[in-house]
């Protein structure tokens, strides 16, 4: 897990862990703290329970994560025109202003209400479902992730990014980078992991 700074790119915290959970994440905000940082903002995936427990900083959703949320629920080609207006709508997130994508959110909305709402019937058991589960759950997630879509806009004087891609990135080299390593024990592979990082 990594704590980097956005304005500088340097390594604030970081942890080896086993799997990330929202207790890491507190632990990890909570020992920048004590190291006298003050944090004016925080740009996340959007994992569940984040937003509420940050709630005393203004807390950015990553917008490239938003993007492949939606897009893991319609697929990449998707095949009805309501799942290919909203994933393209979708694509537009990052060209847009909060105002506009909600327009275009709410106005796709309309269009796709009485659709996105339809129902069908088990044969077994008669019980009723939503016919588009995937498309209504993409829905969902964008209108969920709305408020912390844009919060960068909001407090443009805090240079807030809109997205993790920078730390995506130093991910991406320090994986290339192991990869040239591939012989080295578990022992070395946390020194090294340790000097690329330097935190």
């Amino acid at each position: 897990m990594v704590f980097r700074n956005s304005l500088d790119g340097v390594v604030l915290y970081k942890q080896y862990v086993r799997s990330e959970t929202n207790a890491l994440y507190l632990a990890g905000i909570e020992e920048i703290r004590r190291r006298g940082i003050y944090i004016q903002g925080i740009v996340c995936d959007g994992r569940q329970g984040l937003f509420k427990l940050f709630y005393d900083v203004p807390i950015q959703m990553c917008q490239f994560h938003q993007i492949q949320i939606v897009q893991r629920y319609l697929t990449r080609k998707p095949k009805t025109q309501a799942a290919i207006e909203l994933k393209r709508l979708t694509l537009q997130l990052t060209k847009q202003t909060e105002k506009e994508f909600t327009n275009a959110l709410n106005t796709w909305y309309l269009q796709w209400k009485d659709y996105l709402n339809e129902r069908s019937s088990s044969p077994l058991t008669g019980k009723t479902f939503y016919t588009h589960k995937r498309l209504r759950s993409a829905y969902s997630s964008l209108k969920r992730h709305l408020p912390y879509l844009f919060v960068f806009e909001q407090y443009k004087e805090l240079m807030i990014p809109n997205t993790t891609n920078a730390l995506e990135g130093l991910f991406a080299n320090l994986k290339s980078k192991l990869r040239n390593h591939n012989g080295l024990s578990k022992e070395h592979k946390i020194k090294f992991i340790d000097g690329f990082f330097k935190a």
